[in-house]
């Protein structure tokens, strides 16, 4: 094996490992800035070795071990440091060895037992709160993603520093805030999982639909995600919310292939090729939303999101969809979680499913909402409205002023093109 294939098995290793690694070294050291360090410490090592030594057979388990090694001696100069006992001494003794030993089968039951509580801590760590949106997103993808600070950057069109101060700040925030690092008790537990799912959404949303730069989508972040909703799942089956945030997202990354031409340029929801859609996504956003159901009681508001995208996800064709469904699915959200792009969400559903007209005279309720002023989707939908009703001179101008508002090239493009037709017959793109 050349070193550079080394090289590309240790970032695939640690891109696996790493939540596991930290999460562990977490544990013992209840710091998870100091955790990551010693990890990275960890992987350092690995790059300086394993080239020459070879992979070991069960590389996770090496970066583990000596990220624990690390731990131990920082906690033992910590100990020094403070004059504890020769008690608290022998103790550390034991842990170190504990680490230094190979892990034997018998070993990896023993800490397998634990590994799903420490991932679980650290998710709840790394969003937690008292951090800044754009704290808990940077730190989640840095920690539980395996990401670099570039490949962070790269995907949210910032530059490289701007994350790496995210990323410090959070860290310095959560030592400051003194926040422990373990899963909430059951008296914060609803407030703490919110924050959870809002970061891993906001994750999704930025990959299914970029706010700014080229392109229209970007995979990767869809796909981080999403695995980071399924691990969640496991480690919380008993939460209906995990589950609908996974059905929700299964089923719209369905559609990733059929969201784009050959050239990358948007294609509308009812325009798109549904023999496109990914079957297995599907089935797997809908078993999800099913194990949301099942658990009882009233939908929250993604397993709600989720059962109107499953209304799409089950039409074989766009006439097929049952839009008086998805307009009573936006009533019930609208009242568990009422917020102005959920009107227009509901807009645009009553338009399909009464007429154009009831929709505007919804749309046009929200004009003076100040949090839509500069929300390109406002205008882009009263202007497919407005070419619905024949009113192709007015619908320019707001096609017009949602291509000025939009960051994102593809979106101005399909905008600006909208404009030029007025009478297109696509549906409004708040649905999709």
């Amino acid at each position: 094996m050349t070193a550079g294939d080394t090289h590309r098995t240790i970032n695939a290793v640690w891109r696996i490992e790493s939540a596991r690694i930290i999460g562990a070294v977490a544990r013992m050291v209840r710091d998870v800035g100091v955790a990551e360090e010693l990890a990275q410490d960890a992987l350092v090592a690995a790059l300086e070795r394993w080239p020459r030594e070879g992979i070991p057979g069960n590389p996770g388990a090496w970066l583990t071990t000596a990220a624990k090694h690390r731990a131990v001696d920082l906690l033992r100069k910590r100990t020094l440091h403070a004059s504890k006992a020769e008690e608290v001494g022998r103790e550390l003794d034991a842990q170190h060895a504990m680490a230094a030993a190979d892990f034997s089968e018998a070993v990896d039951a023993a800490l397998d037992d634990e590994v799903g509580d420490d991932i679980l801590r650290l998710v709840f760590t790394a969003c937690h709160p008292v951090l800044s949106p754009d704290g808990r997103v940077a730190l989640t993808l840095r920690l539980l993603g395996g990401l670099t600070t570039d490949e962070i950057a790269r995907s949210f069109l910032v530059p490289e520093p701007t994350i790496a101060q995210r990323i410090v700040r959070a860290k310095r925030t959560l030592a400051a805030a003194r926040v422990p690092f373990e899963a909430p008790r059951a008296n914060e537990l609803a407030a703490r999982l919110a924050s959870v799912l809002e970061v891993i959404y906001l994750v999704f949303n930025e990959g299914y639909s970029a706010t700014a730069g080229h392109d229209w989508m970007r995979p990767a972040l869809c796909e981080e995600a999403l695995r980071l909703g399924r691990i969640l799942a496991e480690l919380m089956p008993g939460e209906p919310e995990v589950h609908g945030l996974v059905a929700l997202m299964e089923i719209q990354a369905s559609r990733a292939a059929a969201r784009v031409d050959a050239n990358g340029d948007p294609i509308l929801l009812l325009e798109q090729n549904r023999g496109r859609w990914n079957q297995i996504l599907i089935r797997r956003g809908l078993t999800a939303l099913e194990r949301a159901e099942k658990l009882g009681g009233a939908l929250g508001p993604y397993a709600l999101q989720a059962a109107i995208a499953a209304c799409h996800a089950r039409a074989r064709t766009g006439a097929d969809t049952d839009w008086q469904r998805i307009a009573a699915l936006y009533e019930a959200l609208a009242q568990l979680a009422p917020s102005p792009i959920v009107e227009l969400n509901r807009a645009v559903a009553l338009s399909m499913a009464f007429g154009p007209a009831v929709g505007l005279e919804l749309v046009d309720a929200l004009r003076s909402e100040p949090l839509l002023q500069g929300y390109h989707l406002l205008p882009s939908v009263r202007g497919d409205l407005l070419a619905k009703l024949g009113r192709k001179s007015e619908a320019y101008l707001e096609f017009k002023r949602a291509a000025e508002l939009t960051r994102n090239a593809r979106e101005r493009k399909l905008l600006l093109m909208r404009a030029l037709a007025c009478a297109g017959s696509a549906a409004g793109p708040g649905v999709d």
